[in-house]
């Protein structure tokens, strides 16, 4: 039998995607795995305290993006996007 790979729960990721013009902070936040992340908003100093207190690894804005298919595609992409029936 095939041991499973291990989830480790100590590693935590932030990826900075942008910077409103209210200053605010986007950014991406994973446990364990990079690739599985919640898009998230913070002030800077809370974005600070955040990253600190999390223990964060920074990773590039670019890391993990793939060429243009379908599947590069972000839930903050929605609010430039307009949805109508065809």
């Amino acid at each position: 039998m095939e041991r499973p790979l291990s989830f480790d729960t100590t590693r935590r990721y932030v990826r900075v995607t942008g910077e409103r013009p209210d200053g605010f902070v986007e950014f991406d936040f994973a446990v364990g795995e990079p690739e599985i992340f919640v898009e998230m908003i913070l002030p800077p100093a809370a974005f600070a305290e955040f990253c600190h207190a999390n223990r964060v690894e920074r990773l590039d804005a670019a890391a993990g993006e793939g060429g243009a298919d379908d599947w590069n595609w972000r839930l903050a992409d929605a609010t430039r996007t307009r949805f109508k029936p065809q």
